[in-house]
């Protein structure tokens, strides 16, 4: 008997290892701007994904759409409006370096209250706003009271937000391709593939689309290839939560996740 299990686990050893580019990896995937228009909403919510959506606040659907949303089980964002560097229109509600602790907190109050089922928050433009420490801060605060997350959006190198945010302990992450910024079925495919290929360095990856005709019609397909390549699409709050258990391995000194910084588009529509 012995020897027979000898012999099994020799044949055992001599087994192909499944090869690190067979690893799973995950990403998440934000669909931002949604509110304005029903029609793309609903599309967007309906795709069989799942994705994460980001709602404008004061956006006349947003509140339906999040409920559509939270009926179909997708996780529900709040896509929170901050100054911008190119005097784009904030449109209501919006948090603004002229702002009062008071008033920022105001702000804040509205946005959420016009939105059910808020799990985290992302920037909305800001390309000013996310440079400053203090209102940083005064988010960083409010996310961690209300129990919610945030993903940085990066639409400055000189953003600070994800670094407070850790400071802070706040459950967080930052946006590593924008999927969408070049709005044709090949710029998206070139993007997405960037967004797969910096999850399967890293263990995660985080991607930003909008609720394009082109980007919605690009993502129907998109199973079969994160299939090909062992990598699964999650929701944000769960993607953090894999990225925090990566972490804490990295400290235990296990294999470190190689980090990169996204490269950032201001004030790209966020």
């Amino acid at each position: 008997m012995r020897a027979l299990v000898a012999i099994l686990l020799g044949s055992l050893a001599l087994l192909p290892k499944t090869p690190a580019s067979a690893a799973q990896a995950y990403v998440a995937i934000i669909i931002d701007d949604i509110g304005n228009n029903l029609a793309s909403g609903q599309r967007a919510i309906s795709l069989p994904l799942p994705l994460t959506y980001a709602m404008l606040p004061h956006s006349p659907f947003a509140a339906p759409l999040a409920h559509m949303a939270n009926q179909q089980g997708k996780e529900v964002m709040l896509h929170m409006p901050m100054a911008n560097l190119g005097d784009v229109p904030l449109g209501p509600g919006a948090l603004t370096v002229g702002q009062s602790r008071s008033e920022f907190i105001a702000a804040i109050d509205a946005a959420i209250n016009q939105i059910p089922f808020v799990r985290g928050i992302n920037n909305h433009m800001g390309s000013q706003l996310t440079q400053q420490p203090q209102q940083m801060n005064w988010l960083m605060t409010e996310i961690k009271f209300r129990h919610l997350y945030f993903v940085d959006s990066r639409t400055t190198p000189m953003t600070v937000a994800s670094t407070l945010a850790k400071e802070r302990r706040v459950r967080s992450s930052s946006r590593d391709v924008f999927l969408d910024n070049e709005q044709s079925f090949e710029g998206i495919d070139a993007a997405f593939k960037t967004l797969l290929t910096k999850a399967k360095r890293r263990g995660t990856a985080i991607g930003i689309g909008h609720p394009y005709p082109t980007t919605l019609d690009y993502l129907v397909q998109i199973n079969t290839e994160l299939e090909a390549r062992h990598i699964t699409l999650i929701p944000v709050s769960a993607l953090i939560a894999r990225q925090q258990q990566l972490l804490s391995l990295t400290r235990n000194d296990q294999k470190p996740a190689i980090a990169e910084p996204p490269p950032v588009v201001v004030d790209a529509p966020s």
